[in-house]
């Protein structure tokens, strides 16, 4: 299977270096910007298209690691040109592989959408870590165990998603990386209102939050919590929502405690979290 890719950044730089240094034919790159594409095929010993009807005949499977808005209209782009028998691929989590892909089956292709689960950035380093990411994948049942093996071969764990449930899967994935920056830049601002710098803060806090995701990662969620919500300790977490001076620095407190009062109650089901809930839903 010789693969290639439309679009040269960090996606795909990732994906192309990965796969060929695990001895898979990466036929090469296409890109609006030559100049993109040329650094591209140098870090993968592959080849320059100059079009997508190039790059389209000398390939197997056409990754499009395009960002997600120009999926579509790169795909719409491909499909005037010969694809019968080919594999379409993107890389976003969001979108179903029919979303951005409409009629692909009248032109005998099929498409997939297949991503990892792993924050990709640095097109010249992140290669050597996405050996250890998960991989979803969703699409066309033509060759998706196909795909499950591939990932699997390679060491990666893998995932057959519904294209129903890629709404869900992504907002997980959103939660457990990118609204976690928002928890800690809260975390850095309180400390400021204490003398810290930023740096300071962060490095205060390296052990907490690693030690945290460390216990997580070993147990789970709820066998991990610790705290004053835990505790059932209201008196602190009424003194905690009294210290925040925007109200939605207040509402990202609250809802996130709402939560834990869940894990909480899973923890010690013998434990009255009435009041707890009370104090957090009225403040």
């Amino acid at each position: 299977m010789k693969i290639g890719f439309i679009g040269a950044g960090k996606v795909g730089f990732t994906l192309g270096k990965y796969f060929s240094v695990n001895g898979i034919e990466i036929s090469g790159y296409y890109s609006r910007s030559y100049d993109s594409a040329l650094e591209a095929v140098k870090f993968t010993g592959s080849q320059c298209f100059g079009s997508i009807e190039e790059l389209a005949a000398a390939s197997d499977t056409i990754f499009i690691t395009t960002p997600d808005s120009a999926i579509k209209d790169t795909y719409l782009s491909l499909i005037g040109h010969n694809i019968s028998g080919k594999q379409i691929c993107h890389c976003s989590g969001s979108l179903s592989a029919s979303e951005v892909f409409p009629e692909i089956k009248e032109k005998q292709a099929s498409g997939y959408s297949i991503h990892p689960l792993f924050p990709v950035s640095n097109k010249y380093e992140s290669y050597k870590e996405i050996g250890r990411a998960y991989f979803s994948i969703e699409g066309d049942s033509l060759h998706i165990k196909n795909w499950e093996s591939f990932f699997l071969k390679l060491g990666n764990p893998v995932k057959i998603l519904s294209s129903s449930h890629k709404t869900e899967y992504h907002a997980a994935c959103a939660t457990a990386s990118n609204l976690v920056c928002a928890l800690i830049a809260e975390s850095t601002e309180l400390l400021a209102k204490c003398g810290f710098t930023t740096e300071q803060a962060l490095c205060a806090l390296e052990p907490l939050i690693s030690a945290n995701i460390g216990n997580i990662l070993k147990t789970d969620p709820v066998q991990a919590l610790t705290g004053p919500v835990e505790r059932c300790d209201c008196e602190t977490v009424q003194k905690h929502l009294n210290c925040f001076e925007s109200n939605d620095d207040r509402e990202l407190y609250r809802s996130t405690s709402l939560k834990l009062i869940s894990l909480a109650q899973k923890k010690h089901p013998e434990k009255n979290y009435s009041e707890m809930l009370r104090i957090l839903k009225n403040s």
